[in-house]
């Protein structure tokens, strides 16, 4: 018993699977929150752009 506890304390093959998830997971938060920002950003250019057209149409 004690012998396979430390074979799979001693295991490493699983945290390099564990690093590429959190890896992966911190990369789709930066993109979600770059997708959000540009996002933002397009809304409000469209929004000005929008009160232009309503000035010139008036």
């Amino acid at each position: 018993m004690r012998a396979s506890i430390l074979h799979f304390i001693r295991d490493r093959r699983g945290i390099t699977a564990i690093e590429y998830g959190l890896i992966a997971g911190v990369l789709a938060l930066g993109i979600m929150t770059a997708v959000g920002d540009v996002a933002t950003q397009l809304k409000s250019t469209f929004q000005a752009i929008k009160a232009e057209l309503a000035k010139t149409a008036t």
